[in-house]
């Protein structure tokens, strides 16, 4: 395999490797809590939470893997939520418990570390 085709393989074995270890870090979010892009980008070792916006924005499977528990840094819902927009988010998370300090999520009491 030439040096071109190799490195074009190995980014997107790599690219695979990244969506599925943040798509299994998301399922593993409890009901209840929320993490942030950030955070997520942090335990995946992906370079940007931006990054992890995308990835979530394609979301193969939204029932087994809840990206609705994903909010920006100061707790704020995404307004283009690939799932119904931000409301729709907003609403699912206000279902599962989580409160609101005027539009963010109280991130002092439900986020989520990652530590079981």
């Amino acid at each position: 395999m030439n040096s071109m085709k190799q490195k074009k393989y190995d980014n997107s074995a790599k690219m695979r490797l990244s969506h599925n270890s943040l798509y299994r870090i998301v399922q593993n979010i409890p009901e209840g809590k929320v993490t942030t892009y950030g955070a997520l980008a942090r335990m995946c070792g992906i370079r940007s939470p931006r990054t992890v916006g995308h990835i979530l924005h394609q979301n193969p499977d939204p029932v087994h893997i809840p990206c609705h528990r994903v909010v920006n840094a100061q707790g704020f819902v995404a307004h283009n939520f690939a799932f119904g927009g931000g409301h729709a988010q907003k609403a699912k998370l206000i279902q599962e418990g989580i409160m609101f300090v005027g539009d963010h999520a109280d991130l002092s009491y439900f986020v989520w570390t990652g530590v079981h």
